[in-house]
C-alpha cells in the first residue's frame, strides 16, 4: 500500500505533487500540509497535528469540510512532530510505501528532524520538496534520469557499500562511514546506484 504525507514547508508545484500522489491508497495531511494537498487538488483521508500552523489559514473553516472522525488534533506540547504522527498513522494502516511531500526551506531544525526520520526503522521511502527529490535506497538498484547534481548519504545501520553507473564520480571505491557523504556528484542522463550493504539517501536536485 502506498501512503502520502503532505507537510508544511515548500513543496513541488501542485501538478508535480498531484502526480506523485497518483495511485496512493491513503493520503494524510500533517497540519499546514493540508494547504499543499488542497492546492494539488486532493482531499486527504486524514488530517493530523496540533494545527498551530494551519490556524493562520483559517483552520476551523477548512476542517469543517472533512469528517470529524478523520481529524486527529493533538496538543502543541507533545513528544512527536506532526510529520511523525502522520507517518505512524500510515504505517498503522498498513502502508509499506510512504512519501513525504513538502518540508523544503524553513528552519534548519525541521530539516534535521526530517533527515533523522530516515535513520529509523521503519523509515519513509521518498521526500519531495520544491527543489529536491530525496529517495531512500534500502536495497537493490535505484535508477533515475537527471541532468544535474546528485548527492548520496549513508543512513541507518552500517556497514555501507554502494556501486554506481552514470555518475561523474563512481561510488564504488568510497569507504562509507557514519558522517561521510558524497555531495554534488553529477549526472548527465540516466544513472543508477546499487546498495550492496546498508541504505542510502539519494538527493537529486530538481
Amino acid at each position: 500500500m502506498k501512503g502520502i504525507v503532505f507537510i508544511g514547508g515548500n513543496a513541488p508545484e501542485p501538478t508535480v505533487s498531484g502526480k506523485a500522489a497518483e495511485g496512493a491508497n491513503l493520503i494524510v495531511a500533517a497540519d499546514a500540509g493540508l494547504i499543499t494537498a488542497e492546492e494539488a487538488g486532493l482531499q486527504p483521508d486524514w488530517v493530523v497535528g496540533d494545527m498551530d500552523s494551519l490556524d493562520a489559514y483559517g483552520a476551523a473553516a477548512r476542517l469543517r469540510k472533512y469528517p470529524q472522525d478523520r481529524i486527529r488534533r493533538h496538543p502543541p506540547y507533545k513528544d512527536d512532530t506532526d510529520t511523525e504522527l502522520a507517518l505512524s498513522l500510515l504505517w498503522d494502516k498498513g502502508c509499506d510505501e510512504t512519501v513525504i511531500i513538502g518540508g523544503g526551506g524553513g528552519r534548519i531544525d525541521h530539516i534535521f528532524a526530517l533527515h533523522a526520520l530516515f535513520e529509523r526503522d521503519p523509515c519513509p521511502d521518498q521526500w519531495l520538496t520544491d527543489k529536491e527529490d530525496v529517495f531512500c535506497l534500502k536495497k537493490g538498484v535505484f535508477s533515475h534520469e537527471s541532468c544535474g547534481l546528485v548527492s548520496v548519504f549513508p543512513v541507518g545501520k552500517g556497514p555501507w557499500r554502494a556501486k554506481s553507473e552514470g555518475l561523474k564520480w563512481p561510488l564504488d571505491r568510497i569507504v562509507w562511514k557514519r558522517g561521510f557523504f558524497g555531495i554534488s556528484n553529477a549526472a548527465d542522463g540516466l544513472f543508477s546506484i546499487s546498495a550492496t550493504q546498508g541504505r542510502f539517501l539519494v538527493i537529486v536536485i530538481r
